[in-house]
């Protein structure tokens, strides 16, 4: 996302100060700020918030995700809390009017978030991209005109959504919101749910792992480790 921000923004009368974050370590990139962290805790905040030195941002964009374990209740909680914890840096960052853009696992307990996003955006919708598998819950929220509730007072301490609820927290009919779901895309491009042959010649990519986590697993394999009876 930040090389596509970066290209989106080229040609600015001001050149746009874009901060990227990951856990992993990212290969340099002309004209964006890296840290390397986990948003999740307080000083990856911390340092984020320094580099905006006190002005505002326009846009926050949200990709992450967790290493999904195939138990859909553990995954779709874990990602929330990752959403969580980019709004509430977001929180402390985004103008008035700004906007927010997360990726999220449409569960069962979507909603809540959906109803704690419209406390912060009155325009949240649900995108699908077409790139994006019909058979995945991954979809994107796109949260349009940054306007807090009177009074609130941003903080890294406290968490802005509690998804331990129970059904007493159900709203009535009047009180339910209705995000709108937008299936985005070119539908004439590859279908996301196909397997295609590959092309003869095949392109190495331009910037390959700087320290993937599964080399130690491949290593192992190649020796043939995964096979021997002990």
């Amino acid at each position: 996302w930040s090389q596509v921000l970066k290209k989106k923004l080229e040609g600015d009368t001001l050149p746009p100060k874009i901060v990227a974050v990951d856990l992993q370590a990212m290969a340099p990139l002309e004209g964006v700020i890296q840290i390397q962290g986990d948003i999740t805790k307080l000083s990856t905040a911390e340092q984020i918030i320094s580099h905006f030195e006190g002005e505002l941002a326009d846009l926050v964009v949200c990709d992450g995700a967790p290493d999904v374990t195939g138990l859909h209740d553990m995954d779709e909680y874990i990602q929330a809390q990752l959403l969580l914890s980019a709004l509430n840096i977001t929180t402390n960052i985004l103008r008035p009017g700004g906007t927010f853009v997360a990726k999220i696992f449409r569960g069962k307990d979507v909603t809540l978030l959906y109803a704690q996003l419209k406390i912060f955006f009155p325009n949240v919708t649900c995108s699908k991209p077409k790139s994006s598998r019909n058979s995945s819950i991954e979809a994107f929220v796109v949260c349009q005109n940054y306007a807090p509730p009177k009074g609130y007072v941003p903080t890294m301490i406290n968490p802005l959504l509690d998804l331990s609820y129970g059904s007493d927290n159900e709203f009535s009919s009047p009180n339910r919101m209705i995000v709108p779901f937008i299936a985005c895309g070119d539908l004439s491009g590859y279908d996301s749910d196909m397997t295609y042959p590959l092309e003869k010649k095949s392109l190495d990519p331009l910037q390959p792992p700087i320290s993937a986590p599964y080399r130690t697993a491949i290593s192992l394999k190649q020796k043939n480790f995964y096979n021997k009876v002990s």
